[in-house]
């Protein structure tokens, strides 16, 4: 058999919003809401962006995938 890449990988993705208030320093967030989850590399090339709840901002806000 062969050995390649394989097609599901592990990603994380964090909250977009929690971000850009850490860059600003003006609002104080107390941390950055992040979720692993898994993808299809060959059908999702692609940065996945999934809306997810934040705990840190309490609500759903849209978090990206970051490369680590």
């Amino acid at each position: 058999m062969a050995t390649g890449k394989k097609p599901r990988v592990t990603v994380i993705l964090e909250c977009t919003s929690c971000v850009q208030n850490s860059a600003n320093k003006s609002k104080k967030s107390p941390g950055i809401s992040r979720y692993i989850t898994q993808k299809n590399r060959h059908n999702t090339p692609d940065p996945l962006e999934l809306r997810k709840f934040c705990r840190y901002c309490y609500k759903h806000t849209m978090h990206r995938e970051i490369n680590k």
